[in-house]
């Protein structure tokens, strides 16, 4: 009896799906447009985006209280995605390395089409449904791990496909979605629903939709890292040194921790190889 209600529950959800990533843009003849009222109606449409994630989270928090706990458990963070989803995925994923100074597989986003995907479109990547598990396998994916599936549409069969084969072997699922009542949300565990509503462009959704899924992204990779003590206070005591500009900010940090001169900081940070063991050798003597 539950299974027939829950199988009348998604027909339901099917028939009210509507795009409204798709639906026509509010602003007409924008070719005629100067570029100043382009850049204005952009902003104006634009300002719109944050109060959309503001609704979305509650949902946000669910996802990362689930990442959270399996990666206190040894597990990592997945995102999958297509065309400007995925390349958003993969961006976040590359900058918590050298950020929060994590091992570069903890977080790891792939793209329909592989990494050449990154900078050119191939062709009806997004459009095979088994491909992300197959893709996933190539990182051992096991029951510690969660996958987040990134589609501003929530219709895209590259993340629904892999979704549902998580799904079917105990991997927690969570989705990141620009439209209501997706396919995407209704396959996900925890879904993520930011409604952006028609974009500047019409279906231009690398918009306000791709902006809306960085703020998210940012949101879920930043507060899971700060959970996880990879922020000390407000400062990223675990960042890569990579360069002179974060060597510098580096030995900053660890002057405003311990009374030490400049070059006193720099020569620690040089020796212990982060802020955080600097100050913490410091703070031990």
């Amino acid at each position: 009896m539950n299974l027939c209600n829950s199988e009348t529950q998604k027909k339901k959800k099917k028939m009210t799906f509507i795009k409204t990533t798709e639906q026509s843009s509010k602003y007409e003849h924008l070719e005629k447009m100067s570029v100043t009222e382009l850049l204005t109606n952009i902003n104006n449409e634009d300002k719109t985006v944050p109060l959309a994630v503001e609704k979305a989270l509650p949902q946000i928090e669910n996802l990362v209280t689930q990442i959270v706990a399996k990666m206190k458990l040894g597990g990592r963070l997945f995102y999958i995605g297509a065309g400007t989803s995925g390349r958003l995925g993969v961006v976040d994923a590359s900058e918590c390395p050298p950020t929060f100074g994590v091992p570069f597989d903890l977080v790891v986003g792939i793209i329909a089409g592989g990494d050449k995907a990154i900078r050119k479109a191939v062709e009806n990547a997004e459009d095979n449904a088994t491909q992300a598990w197959i893709d996933l396998q190539e990182f051992n994916i096991n029951e510690n791990d969660v996958v987040v599936g990134i589609a501003a549409s929530g219709t895209t069969p590259y993340v629904i496909g892999g979704l549902e084969a998580c799904n079917k072997n105990n991997i927690i699922t969570g989705s990141i979605s620009c439209n209501a009542a997706s396919p995407l949300s209704q396959t996900a565990q925890f879904p993520i629903e930011v409604i952006v509503g028609p974009e500047f462009v019409t279906g231009s959704s690398r918009m306000k939709a791709g902006t809306a899924q960085k703020l998210v992204l940012n949101m879920i990779s930043t507060a899971t890292m700060i959970q996880l003590g990879k922020v000390k206070g407000n400062k990223m005591v675990d960042m890569q040194l990579s360069n002179n500009k974060l060597v510098d900010r580096g030995t900053k940090m660890i002057m405003g921790e311990i009374p030490v001169s400049y070059e006193e900081a720099a020569q620690l940070l040089k020796e212990h190889g982060s802020v955080r063991k600097a100050i913490d050798f410091y703070n031990s003597k």
